[in-house]
């Protein structure tokens, strides 16, 4: 088996990002090492209960931040109470780009990073119950 353990996440200032990523959006801080000499810092964050992280790592001078898909959505977090999720993510101060709505694939809305880039809040259809025989 293979899955993906962490994605490089650019960003323009650790101790930002870490709360963004933190009190907006929940997740935990997995790792924070810094190296003897101060030289670098490896910061990862993820989801409570374990998951797909992000090492937030600072990007090169002129690097952009936050669109690694342009003007798509890269990255989905999926819950599974979306109307508490919503709440807490906007008494956090997160710019959510439109009101909730309801697709096949569950209810989702379009909300921007600390740097003005998409992601998505969905919480999957939950699967009908099976049939009692």
């Amino acid at each position: 088996m293979i899955s993906v353990q962490n994605a490089t996440y650019l960003v323009h200032d650790q101790d930002e990002a870490l709360k963004f990523f933190t009190d907006a959006l929940g997740f935990v801080v997995v790792q924070d090492e810094t190296s003897p000499d101060g030289a670098w810092r490896r910061l990862v964050v993820g989801p409570p209960g374990g998951g797909t992280g992000f090492v937030l790592a600072v990007a090169p001078d002129g690097s952009p931040c936050g669109w690694q898909a342009g003007e798509d959505v890269a990255f989905f977090l999926t819950t599974d109470d979306f109307a508490a999720e919503h709440a807490r993510m906007v008494a956090a101060g997160v710019h959510f780009r439109e009101e909730p709505r309801h697709e096949p694939y569950g209810t989702v809305a379009v909300f921007e990073d600390l740097y003005g880039a998409p992601w998505d809040l969905i919480e999957p259809p939950r699967p009908e119950s099976a049939p009692q025989v």
